[in-house]
C-alpha cells in the first residue's frame, strides 16, 4: 500500500476543496446584488461549483482506501465493509445534527429545514453503498469495474428519474432525495452520489499501489483517463440529447463526466506537485491540515457565513470586498483549526500521562 507521505496530495486535494467551498459560500452569502451579473461573479460561481463534487469524490477515494487498510489488517471483507458502513451512518446522523444547529443559529429558519437534503445527507448513504459494493468485489479489478458501473448508471439514470411521474407517488421526504424540490433540497442523491462511487474506483487503484514507480504510472493513467473523460463530455454535450429533458449544469451525464475527468486530472497534478516539492524539502502543511479537518471546517463555517455572525454584511459587499473578506475568513478558519488541534493534542497528552497512574490504582 502507498506510504503515508505520498498520500499528502490527497490531503491537499481536500484542503483545496475546503477553500473552494468557503469561496462558494462567501460569494453567495456576502456579495451584493449589483455585482452578481458580471463575468467575474459567474466564473467564481463555476469554480465554487466544484467544491461539492470534490468532497464527494474524495470521500469515495477515502472509503476505498480505508476499506483496503481494514481488510489488510483483519483479512475480513465484512469487517472492512462494517467499518465503512458505520462511518457513513455517522455522517448521515451528523447531517441532521447540523441542520438542527442551523435551525437554532440561522435567522428566520423554518422547522422544515431540519429535513432539508444537504451534502452530508447524500454523502452518508453513498458511503454505505460504496462500502457494500467494495465488499462484494473479490479482486481490485472487479471492485473498480463495479464502482465505475455504479457511478455511470447513476449519472445516466438521473435525467430519467427526475422526469418520472411515478416519483410523485412516493413520500415527500423520499422525493427530496431523488430530484430537486425547492428549498427542501440543496443536493439530491442523483447524480451527486455517483461522485462517491467514482472516487471509490480511483481509491481502489491507489490502495493497490505498492511502490512509487507503480503509483507514478497510475497517476499518469488517471491523468490520461481524466483528459479523455473531459473530451468525451464536451463531445457528447455538443450532440443531440438522448433524453426528453436534461440540463447540462444539473442533471446531464455530460457535465458529470467532465467534472469527474477534471477531478482525476487535478489529483494527478497534485501528485506531481507534491512529488516535486518533496524533493525540494517543501511541505504545504497548512493546506494539508485544512484538508485533514474538512468536516470540522464544514461544520463551523456555514453558520458563520450565513448566520447571525455575519448578518451585518450579508449580501452587502462588492465583489472585491467579498474577495478580501474571503481571505480574512480563511485565515480565521485556519486559526480555529490550529486551536482545535492544540486542544485535542493537550487532551491526548493528559490522557496518556494519566494512563499509567490509573493502571497502578486499578491494580
Amino acid at each position: 500500500m502507498t506510504s503515508a507521505r505520498r498520500l499528502t496530495y490527497i490531503d491537499w486535494a481536500r484542503g483545496i476543496a475546503v477553500l473552494i467551498m468557503i469561496e462558494a459560500h462567501t460569494l453567495d452569502a456576502w456579495t451584493r446584488a449589483a455585482d452578481r451579473r458580471g463575468v467575474w461573479f459567474g466564473d467564481a460561481s463555476i469554480l465554487g461549483g466544484f467544491a461539492a463534487p470534490m468532497f464527494l469524490w474524495l470521500a469515495g477515494v477515502g472509503v476505498a482506501m480505508s476499506a483496503a487498510r481494514t481488510y489488510e489488517r483483519t483479512g475480513s471483507r465484512s469487517s472492512a465493509a462494517d467499518s465503512i458502513a458505520r462511518r457513513g451512518l455517522e455522517i448521515f446522523i451528523l447531517a441532521f445534527l447540523f441542520r438542527l444547529q442551523a435551525f437554532i443559529l440561522s435567522p428566520g429558519a423554518h422547522p422544515v429545514t431540519l429535513f432539508r437534503v444537504d451534502i452530508l445527507n447524500v454523502m452518508g448513504p453513498a458511503i454505505v453503498a460504496t462500502g457494500i459494493v467494495w465488499a462484494c468485489g473479490t479482486t481490485a479489478a472487479v471492485r473498480v469495474l463495479a464502482l465505475g458501473v455504479a457511478a455511470t448508471f447513476i449519472a445516466m439514470i438521473t435525467p430519467v428519474i427526475r422526469q418520472m411521474a411515478a416519483i410523485d407517488a412516493l413520500p415527500a421526504w423520499i422525493q427530496w432525495y431523488l430530484r430537486p424540490t425547492g428549498d427542501h433540497t440543496t443536493f439530491t442523491g442523483l447524480p451527486w452520489a455517483g461522485f462517491v462511487f467514482a472516487g471509490g474506483a480511483v481509491g481502489v487503484l491507489i490502495a493497490e499501489m505498492r511502490d512509487e514507480r507503480l503509483e507514478r504510472r497510475l497517476q499518469i493513467a488517471l491523468a490520461l483517463t481524466g483528459a479523455a473523460l473531459i473530451a468525451l463530455g464536451f463531445y457528447t454535450a455538443a450532440q443531440p440529447s438522448i433524453y426528453r429533458a436534461s440540463s447540462f449544469w444539473t442533471s446531464s451525464p455530460t457535465w458529470f463526466c467532465i467534472r469527474t475527468g477534471i477531478l482525476m486530472l487535478a489529483l494527478a497534478g497534485l501528485y506531481l506537485f507534491e512529488t516535486m516539492l518533496a524533493r525540494a524539502g517543501v511541505a504545504l502543511r497548512p493546506l494539508a491540515r485544512m484538508g485533514q479537518s474538512s468536516l470540522f471546517v464544514y461544520w463551523i463555517h456555514v453558520e458563520l457565513v450565513y448566520g447571525y455572525a455575519s448578518w451585518w454584511w450579508h449580501r452587502r459587499l462588492p465583489l472585491w470586498g467579498t474577495a478580501l473578506a474571503y481571505a480574512a475568513f480563511c485565515t480565521l478558519i485556519y486559526g480555529a483549526v490550529r486551536l482545535r488541534d492544540r486542544i485535542v493534542d493537550a487532551r491526548r497528552t493528559r490522557a496518556q500521562r494519566a494512563g499509567p497512574t490509573r493502571q497502578i490504582v486499578t491494580a
